[in-house]
């Protein structure tokens, strides 16, 4: 059950059950403010039952050093249950109304001292539902959020004080006219709508794009007004972007859309220049295809494909020197998630592409031989590795 709240009453409870509402007999609309009630003229405690039991009519309450009017409340035959009204230093702030259970029931507002309203809303049984506005002191709107029984919150638009959009959320129809024509803001139409958000100061922060109440296409922005992130979907293909503060593009995903979520398919990282650090690919089902990473002079710095001979578990990795030639390769197999084995023949290679060493693992992980050659290419040493880690020169 939603329950209002009194203004300067931090401890209060304002849940009502059954013919009694649960107020202290003395309560605070200000520091240290005990109040006097009253039904016609009759002296009443609300947290005393009896004081009100088969009383009907309007209960008032007041400061007893001020006399300044807190509270109103309508009581039929001993039941909380009607308008309630709430005053602060002698103003109203909040006009609503609770049923017979206690819960509240119809339209409720809240105001500002001034007098203006400053949330506006329609319960049932405790619950909101369809438009809740808010507003600024100034009366410029604030908030405006559709609230449907099943669904609770379906949509809802924000404005700043200056009255410019500040945030955006859809439905899956048009819910917010007359208060906000998300219609259009939405993209309820043939093509998609365009709409900017602004902060407190005016400050353009993101562009967004929607159609038929989905969004299509976010850009949030610097200070500065580049870009800090893109995010657009066309079809079923999501695109996901982040850049630098110069606009340097640091950072690219490219994901699959269904029903089950999203499927990465690539991730792209960039250096501070904007040249590719790092290529990752996935198949359609979520499975890794393979994951390059390179210099920033542009060279490849290493490369894993997956899958190789038809085995998914199969991984070849390659490294290279900054030059682009070959300094290592190998083949593993993923034993988990976190580990892999190194299997089959595992070559090193200088800078100038010659073969300088060479081990053979078996399918265990364990190294059965080393080999060794020197820079002219002539074999230095070729062993014979056992399980224990001790070695012999290779019968020839």
């Amino acid at each position: 059950m939603n329950s209002p709240s009194v203004p300067g009453m931090k401890s209060m409870s304002w849940r009502m059950a059954g013919l009694a509402v649960l107020f202290p007999v003395v309560f605070h609309a200000n520091a240290q403010a005990v109040q006097d009630c009253e039904i016609n003229g009759i002296a009443v405690n609300p947290a005393n039952g009896n004081t009100t039991a088969g009383k009907t009519g309007l209960m008032r309450c007041r400061d007893r050093d001020t006399r300044a009017l807190v509270r109103e409340q309508q009581i039929q035959s001993g039941t909380f249950q009607g308008p309630v009204r709430l005053y602060e230093n002698g103003k109203l702030v909040k006009d609503y109304s609770v049923n017979a259970r206690g819960n509240m029931e119809g339209r409720a507002r809240e105001f500002s001292p001034g007098g203006q309203v400053l949330r506006d809303a329609t319960y049932d049984d405790g619950h909101e539902t369809g438009l809740v506005r808010s507003y600024y002191p100034s009366g410029q709107l604030r908030r405006v959020t559709y609230f449907a029984d099943a669904v609770g919150e379906r949509a809802s638009v924000e404005f700043t004080e200056r009255g410019q959009l500040s945030a955006l959320r859809c439905g899956d129809k048009p819910v917010l006219a007359p208060a906000a024509d998300d219609a259009r803001l939405c993209g309820f139409g043939v093509v998609p709508s365009q709409v900017e958000l602004f902060d407190s100061k005016g400050i353009l922060r993101s562009r967004l794009s929607y159609l038929a109440g989905k969004r299509v296409r976010s850009e949030e922005l610097y200070d500065n007004g580049k870009p800090a992130a893109l995010d657009e979907t066309t079809g079923n293909q999501r695109t996901e972007r982040r850049f630098s503060s110069e606009g340097v593009k640091r950072r690219e995903v490219v994901s699959l859309l269904s029903e089950r979520g999203a499927t990465k398919q690539r991730e792209q990282e960039f250096s501070e220049k904007g040249t590719l650090v790092r290529d990752q690919r996935w198949n359609p089902a979520g499975e890794p295809v393979s994951d390059e990473s390179f210099y920033l002079n542009g060279q490849p710095l290493s490369k894993a494909v997956y899958g190789v001979g038809g085995d998914p578990r199969q991984i070849e990795i390659t490294e290279f020197h900054d030059n682009g030639q070959r300094a290592a390769v190998g083949r593993y197999v993923a034993t988990d998630r976190f580990r892999q084995t190194a299997i089959g023949t595992h070559q090193r290679f200088s800078d100038a592409g010659m073969l300088i060493a060479e081990s053979i693992y078996d399918d265990k992980g364990r190294i059965t031989r080393e080999r060794a050659w020197d820079a002219s290419g002539r074999l230095e040493r070729d062993d014979e590795v056992f399980e224990d880690g001790s070695r012999k020169a290779y019968a020839k």
